[in-house]
């Protein structure tokens, strides 16, 4: 099966062709343009790398979050609008499953944390490619507390490493180590792999973002209501 992979959860945004057997091309963007503005010249350039058309395509892996609240709906709203055009399945892939993945192999746990502001990190717990805790937004110091119950070693991997390291290394002291910058980020064929694996299809309808809290519009909305402003 032959799938093109949409990523735009973080501040790196990566695209691939891949199957079960090679990944065709690959690539990946962290730059001061938008993602809205890098994704469909790089979805471009990975089909042309691929000597692929969407056509070909057997269909599009897309991640859903958790992440950045308007990354997630580029990339959501692009894979909707490509699969509808080219009337093929959608696959959706977790953020933080295929952060895990993309650590690559660890004797412990993996886990892959995104910046959720406000002390907060948006994480989860991996071991072997089993996962452990379900994904949620927590205070960091909640966060490392859930994941000592559950192994002795950990791997931190995402965007919130750089944010949170230090407070990390206070709380865990050795048993945490830290992936390297080149394994740190969701790398698009990392969850083009969960997504071949998995093969969860749904339509280009049923294709949704996931969110583990409402956006900050919908937030400052209801605060307007509840003082009473329409």
């Amino acid at each position: 099966m032959k799938i093109l992979v949409i990523d735009t959860s973080g501040p790196v945004c990566g695209t691939a062709v891949m199957d079960e057997e090679k990944v065709y091309s690959e690539y990946t963007a962290q730059n001061r343009n938008t993602h809205s503005a890098s994704l469909m010249p790089m979805i471009e350039a990975a089909l042309s790398a691929a000597g692929t058309e969407l056509k070909d395509l057997d269909a599009i892996a897309a991640v859903t979050g958790p992440g950045s609240f308007t990354g997630v709906r580029i990339g959501v709203a692009t894979a909707k609008g490509l699969a509808h055009g080219a009337g093929i399945p959608c696959i959706p892939v977790d953020a933080l499953e295929a952060l895990a993945e993309s650590a690559g192999c660890y004797d412990g746990a993996v886990c892959p944390i995104q910046d959720a502001r406000a002390g907060q990190v948006y994480g989860a717990v991996f071991r072997n490619g089993e996962r452990l805790t379900g994904d949620a937004p927590m205070k960091l110091e909640d966060y490392l507390e859930q994941a000592e119950t559950l192994d002795n070693r950990f791997l931190f991997v995402g965007d919130g490493v750089p944010v949170h390291r230090r407070a990390i290394s206070a709380s865990l002291g050795e048993k945490a180590v830290f992936a390297p910058p080149f394994r740190s980020y969701l790398r698009p064929s990392a969850a083009g792999w969960i997504a071949l694996n998995k093969g969860e299809k749904t339509d280009y309808l049923g294709l949704q973002a996931t969110y583990l809290r409402p956006p900050n519009a919908q937030k400052n909305k209801k605060l307007l209501e509840a003082m009473g402003h329409e």
